[in-house]
């Protein structure tokens, strides 16, 4: 019989998941936040870079975890020429797939699911719900 780990036991099962992901997540609201730089490309006119972005939130009375994501570019000045390629499955606000940018100024990739999935399995293994609040900033 599965039995359902405390809030902090999840959180704390989480932030390993998003550590093993190359996230530190920091307490916030009493969840988690994090965000890391994926993509980056600058030259001397100006430049690009695109972070992974997130949050969760751990509902004890639901045993729920919300979880939010978002992916966001910034540009500044001329940025640099770069050949991006994308590959994406969409699925309601289910997003996988990867994008690869490369320039002779930079670059790199970013996974879009393996962030949420890595939650996911860490949270569903604690007996909780994982919730995707889809549409929303973290």
């Amino acid at each position: 019989m599965l039995t359902s780990a405390s809030a902090a036991d999840v959180k704390a099962s989480a932030k390993s998941a998003l550590a093993a992901n190359g996230i530190a997540a920091a307490d916030r609201d009493g969840g988690l936040a994090g965000e890391n730089e994926k993509i980056l490309a600058k030259w001397w006119l100006g430049g690009r870079k695109v972070s992974y972005r997130m949050s969760c939130r751990f509902d004890e009375a639901a045993r729920t975890v919300h979880f939010r994501e978002a992916v966001v570019e910034k540009s500044w000045g001329l940025p640099p020429p770069t050949l991006s390629v994308e590959v994406t499955t969409t699925s309601g606000w289910t997003r996988s797939g990867s994008r690869t940018d490369a320039s002779p100024a930079g670059g790199g990739t970013v996974d879009y699911g393996r962030v949420r999935n890595a939650v996911e399995m860490a949270v569903t293994a604690a007996g909780w719900t994982f919730h995707l609040e889809g549409g929303r900033m973290p």
